[in-house]
């Protein structure tokens, strides 16, 4: 029997398709005054906004836009104000996938949003602590948490740096930076200019 079955049991997985390679996580790299930043996206945790954020990214939205709001041992905030601190038109919102089991830690890059939980469109944030508040708890208004959809890979010394501004306020905005940070230029790079790869 044994010479019987284990020629069969070979056989068996000889004939079983084996699973596609999963595709490479985008990286997003962000070019600041104070240096850049590289992004790693959670594509299978978060497919409806990685393919939103890249959408901005392709469109250049987020060049000669701002870190509009700091906050030291919370996160930084940008993509959607331009140096002048006003608003950018942006696209529909995006639905939130804070469901996905990311959590909001340090280094991590989130969706920024109002009350509405499902009101994201361009605006982001880099987690510069471990915000455990804003993870995801049940789909309530209060429950929906912020949506994960990746991490910073290289640069959280530029993030810390900008985390350090001093702030103030500036018309309706809080927390806005005395050193204004700017976005020079937001591009997607190839699996192979991601530094996690690079040897």
């Amino acid at each position: 029997m044994k010479t019987l079955f284990i020629p069969a049991v070979i056989a068996i997985l000889c004939s079983m398709q084996m699973p596609e390679a999963r595709a490479a996580n985008p990286f997003v790299h962000i070019k600041t005054n104070y240096g850049d930043i590289a992004l790693e996206l959670y594509i299978e945790k978060a497919p409806k906004t990685v393919e939103n954020f890249l959408s901005y990214v392709k469109d250049s939205f987020y060049n000669e836009t701002i870190f509009h709001r700091v906050i030291k041992g919370f996160m930084i905030q940008g993509g959607g104000l331009t140096l002048d601190l006003e608003r950018k038109k942006t696209k529909p919102p995006v639905p939130n996938e804070a469901d996905n089991g990311l959590k909001n830690l340090r280094g991590t890059i989130a969706m920024a949003r109002t009350m509405d939980p499902h009101s994201a469109t361009s605006q982001f944030f880099i987690n510069t602590v471990d915000n455990h508040f804003l993870d995801y708890k049940n789909k309530t208004i209060k429950g929906w948490g912020y949506c994960v959809f990746g991490k910073v890979v290289e640069g959280m010394k530029v993030v810390e740096e900008i985390e350090n501004i001093p702030t103030e306020e500036k018309g309706s905005l809080q927390d806005v930076p005395t050193t204004t940070v700017i976005i020079k230029q937001a591009e997607i790079k190839t699996f192979e200019d991601n530094p996690k790869n690079k040897k």
